[in-house]
């Protein structure tokens, strides 16, 4: 029994790193062997969802939740969302759940890894301050993880 705890743990380790990674633009991996880890490692939503859930992380937000997480973003300043980044956006929220898991009561550092999670404080340095950064993460915790 320990040995499949072990091994599920190592599994949604792996799931988790795969799940919340974002494509910046700067992978160096060609696309035909993107393509064949993709095809071998490829996870139904429930897989992913448990993943995430074995990690402490949300699931995936439904079609509503995220639309209202992604006009959340857009109302303090749309160009926090990259255009046609929306997928990243979600995925760096959910990263953020992280940190707010890990440090719930601390405003000023969940504040400041949203700007840095978000990429605000090198992309938008004039909107880079730490009353930004607390809306992001008000955004976050309104829409994708409501029960950290």
């Amino acid at each position: 029994m320990r040995t499949r705890t072990t091994i599920a743990a190592l599994v949604a380790a792996g799931l988790l790193a795969t799940l919340t990674a974002c494509e910046d633009g700067t992978s160096t991996s060609s696309k035909p062997e993107a393509a064949k880890t993709s095809a071998s490692t490829e996870l139904t939503q429930e897989q992913r969802d448990a993943a995430r859930k074995a990690a402490g992380l949300p699931t995936e937000p439904k079609a509503a939740e995220r639309q209202a997480y992604l006009d959340a973003l857009n109302a303090i300043d749309p160009r926090i969302i990259k255009p046609g980044k929306e997928d990243q956006a979600v995925s760096r929220g959910i990263n953020q759940c992280s940190s707010i898991k890990s440090t719930p009561n601390d405003r000023a550092k969940l504040s400041q890894l949203a700007l840095e999670r978000f990429t605000v404080d090198t992309r938008l340095p004039e909107i880079s301050t730490t009353e930004t950064g607390g809306k992001i993460v008000d955004a976050v915790r309104a829409h994708i993880c409501p029960d950290f």
